[in-house]
């Protein structure tokens, strides 16, 4: 069954990712919070939650264990106190380039002979979620 591979496949990397980011205390969460902005720059909360599929819920908490510990920080956008941007701080910067080996272990743990088979499978997990996300949109069309 395809549903049973792709869990036994994001539960290995989740794995994977835990063993990798143990050394420095991070989550696979928190360290895709940090791809983010890393990638992205200083975003909303709103932002974040939506571009990584996590509720306020489980967001929140997130980011102020990650404030605490002095990787990003949040603060109100004075126009609007309801908007809430998060940054990273030198230390949250300075972790890109000690964990600039993350991304290169995880993709040679694929076994994908090369970067055309890392497009190809991106793609395909890709349309696999779109398709994923409007069968729990519409179950019965």
């Amino acid at each position: 069954m395809v549903c049973l591979a792709v869990h036994s496949a994001a539960r290995a990397t989740t794995q994977a990712y835990r063993a990798l980011l143990a050394p420095w205390g991070l989550t696979y969460t928190q360290y895709v919070v940090l791809v983010v902005l890393w990638t992205e720059g200083e975003r909303t909360v709103s932002d974040l939650g939506e571009r990584l599929q996590l509720d306020s819920g489980t967001l929140s908490p997130l980011l102020r264990r990650m404030e605490t510990a002095g990787l990003l920080v949040r603060e109100r956008r004075d126009r609007d106190e309801r908007v809430v941007t998060v940054a990273l701080t030198e230390r949250g910067l300075e972790l890109r380039q000690e964990l600039s080996f993350v991304p290169s272990r995880i993709a040679a743990a694929t076994g994908l002979p090369d970067q055309a088979a890392a497009y190809a499978l991106l793609e395909t997990l890709h349309r696999l979620d779109r398709e994923m996300r409007a069968v729990a949109a519409d179950p019965h069309p």
